[in-house]
């Protein structure tokens, strides 16, 4: 930031784009083409104050977020890991393994069957695999019906 002022002339007091205030503070951030009090800057998922914890933020969608929330939600490039789209700010995800997908593209990678919320799935070297699909599973001529169960496996399941 260029400090514009001209000698003896105290500057104009500037405006916080998070409550409005005026800025008298002797410290003030700028991020995002606006100025900020220190304690209104905050990631809008865990309110941390973004000044106290780095000197990066991040913005999408109209939330602005730290960089442990913005991972969380976007991953780490904010693409989809199946098919690199970008993902929007307010669109629903599935995760595995620190990967994030559209929900369209979270599907098994053998049949292509599309893995619901509570579906149980097994994420080997980066691929998904539904629980009929999975590598060393007993071949079935078919897949199961959508309510029956299958013996219960210590694996993950969607969040």
């Amino acid at each position: 930031m260029v400090n514009s002022q001209t000698p003896g002339v105290p500057p104009a007091p500037r405006s916080c784009a998070g409550c409005g205030g005026k800025i008298s503070d002797r410290f003030l951030l700028f991020s995002m083409e606006r100025y900020w009090h220190n304690h209104c800057l905050k990631c809008s998922c865990c309110q941390a104050q973004l000044g106290d914890i780095g000197t990066s933020c991040y913005s999408k969608g109209g939330m602005i977020l730290c960089r442990s929330d913005y991972i969380r939600l976007f991953g780490h490039s904010g693409a989809c890991s199946a098919c690199g789209q970008s993902i929007p700010a307010n669109e629903m995800v599935m995760r595995a393994q620190g990967s994030v997908y559209h929900l369209k593209c979270f599907s098994c990678a053998t049949c292509r069957n599309r893995l619901m919320p509570g579906d149980r799935f097994h994420y080997i070297n980066g691929t998904i695999f539904c629980e009929h699909d999975r590598p060393g599973a007993a071949l079935l001529n078919s897949h199961l019906p959508p309510l029956q169960s299958s013996s219960v496996l210590n694996d993950q399941k969607v969040c």
